[in-house]
């Protein structure tokens, strides 16, 4: 991977976090929305840093595309840092019906008060923030019942922040999305990149397709071999590099070019589409290891 994947998002950081400030003391909660597939990566620190005393709800969105099993576990680790972690689907409306009763459940002792002093009718603000194209504007517009926040599948559409009223008496303030300034480790670059939070035609496509080729070949070997048509000894061998691998997912596809060699740039296009639409599986790339859950 190029190095500049580490370190390209100078972004619009300083902007975002000025917003978050400025903006924090007007809502109630933040709904932090990460990846399901990669909800290590996808967790922003400085985010958590700027937000930290707020109520605070996480959604693990894009679950129907990430591992069952691994979203379990993420869900399991976040829930026990003390706040509540939902597994998420804004396409796929999964989640949709635990969201709102768990906002009230954050936020009982507020309603308390609120009903105490007679203003039951009050509304409940929440500010929504995550890294570009993990679907924030995808969950305004759902719970808005309407499209009032642009959305695209491609990083840094919303660029100031929008605010959404629901019928559900919850104000929604979609914040844009923001990465850090420097990527200190190199796979929350990649899966980043890989996932689409960083846009396509900053990062080289062959590249990248190849790191996701090295990914799934050491963590999900059956379902690579499914896909492609080829023999699980083939992808879990020494026979063939990651490079090598790559040539011949292309090679069963019929990629070919003058000459017969593979057309590199078909493939890795291919390779990233078909992951980013689940059709090798559902997977996750970042795993958590049992001793990492808590009891």
């Amino acid at each position: 991977m190029p190095t500049d994947i580490i370190q390209w998002f100078p972004g619009h950081m300083a902007k975002t976090r000025r917003l978050i400030g400025e903006n924090l003391k007007n809502v109630d909660i933040v709904i932090e929305l990460l990846d399901a597939r990669i909800p290590q990566s996808s967790r922003n620190p400085e985010i958590m840093r700027l937000t930290e005393g707020k109520p605070l709800i996480t959604l693990l969105n894009k679950s129907t595309l990430a591992d069952p099993a691994e979203t379990e576990k993420w869900v399991r680790r976040y829930t026990g840092e003390g706040h509540i972690c939902l597994p998420f689907d804004c396409v796929a409306k999964k989640g949709t019906e635990r969201l709102l009763p768990a906002i009230r459940e954050v936020l009982a002792e507020k309603l308390a008060r609120y009903h105490q002093k007679g203003m039951d009718g009050r509304k409940l603000k929440a500010m929504v923030v995550g890294i570009p194209n993990v679907g924030k504007s995808s969950l305004i517009n759902l719970l808005g019942g309407t499209k009032k926040a642009k959305v695209e599948n491609r990083p840094g559409v919303t660029l100031t922040p929008q605010w959404v009223t629901t019928k559900e008496g919850l104000d929604l303030m979609d914040m844009p999305g923001v990465l850090w300034p420097r990527f200190d480790d190199r796979e929350t670059g990649e899966n980043l990149a890989i996932t689409g939070a960083i846009k396509d035609d900053v990062v080289e496509i062959e590249t990248l397709a190849l790191a996701l080729c090295r990914k799934l070949r050491r963590q999900y070997p059956a379902l690579l071999a499914a896909r492609y048509k080829l023999e699980l000894d083939t992808v879990t061998g020494d026979a063939l590099d990651d490079y090598g691998l790559f040539e011949l997912i292309g090679k069963k596809r019929g990629f070919l070019i003058s000459g017969g060699e593979i057309n590199t740039e078909r493939t890795a296009n291919m390779l990233l589409d078909e992951f980013r639409a689940a059709k090798i599986g559902r997977i996750t790339l970042d795993t958590i290891a049992k001793g990492d859950l808590p009891c």
